[in-house]
């Protein structure tokens, strides 16, 4: 599935960390952020935007997948002072930027502080607001077989993402990378309590994709997203959850390729 563009792993140097990149494709550069999970691969998803036309940019967060240490990033801020250096690496003045759950976070902090660097901004079941009375739910205090439950849908699509028998590399691999996530994310708690009166700097046009299953992040983070950034609109995709672009990346991709193309 979406197998046929040629892709490639490159490793950067960014102010001393080294940041592993998956890029693929020809046409509009699209920067896409991954969440906690799902680094370190090319995945099907980015092969269909590729496939669509679109030159995909897929870098390892400092801490996550192939990418080197966090060294000197300790907080959201610091990560978005990352990818301004990244873009800086690559020679690019504007991308499209699609993130996703953290990544989506992420992306919207970037249009937030750089507007004039994001030409359009999708954000996919995006965490980043501080909405208590429907809080994100603790990631932290969940169990491996809680995740899944909560990310996925169906559970079979995350039975096909792991190994059947996980050896020592990966298990340390996925503690690495939830210590670097709680470097960003652990207090607060998958938020940022000032980004909400901020997202009216965002000038991109914006797309705001949920999975209607999603039980990690209340769709209502969705519509609060819309609500403040001006002319955003909220697009649902039935039968998944938290991770849209993996339970259905056909779907997810047609949403974006639409939205990007228009």
């Amino acid at each position: 599935m979406a197998q046929t563009v040629d892709h490639a792993s490159v490793q950067l140097d960014v102010r001393g960390v080294q940041v592993n990149l998956f890029r693929g494709g020809s046409g509009r550069p699209v920067l896409f952020l991954h969440g906690a999970g799902g680094a370190g691969a090319w995945l099907p998803f980015h092969g269909l935007l590729a496939e669509a036309g679109f030159d995909v940019l897929a870098p390892d967060h400092p801490g996550f997948g192939l990418s080197g240490e966090m060294q000197h990033i300790e907080c959201m801020d610091d990560l978005v002072y990352h990818y301004l250096d990244l873009l800086d690496v690559l020679g690019l003045d504007g991308v499209d930027v699609v993130g996703t759950s953290l990544g989506g976070w992420l992306a919207a902090e970037l249009a937030v502080h750089s507007p004039e660097k994001v030409r359009k901004l999708v954000l996919l079941n995006a965490v980043g607001l501080d909405i208590w009375e429907a809080p994100v739910k603790d990631l932290f205090g969940m169990n491996p077989e809680e995740t899944v439950a909560a990310v996925f849908h169906d559970p079979a699509i995350a039975a096909s993402l792991f190994p059947a028998e996980p050896d020592l590399d990966f298990i340390l691999g996925l503690y690495r990378e939830k210590v670097s996530f709680a470097r960003l994310a652990w207090n607060p708690y998958c938020c940022n309590p000032k980004l909400e009166s901020r997202l009216y700097r965002i000038t991109a046009p914006t797309l705001v994709v949920w999975g209607e299953e999603d039980h990690l992040v209340p769709i209502v983070h969705g519509e609060r997203y819309v609500e403040k950034i001006a002319g955003a609109r909220l697009a649902t995709i039935p039968g998944v959850a938290h991770a849209p672009f993996l339970e259905d990346a056909a779907a997810t991709a047609a949403l974006l390729v639409d939205f990007l193309e228009a």
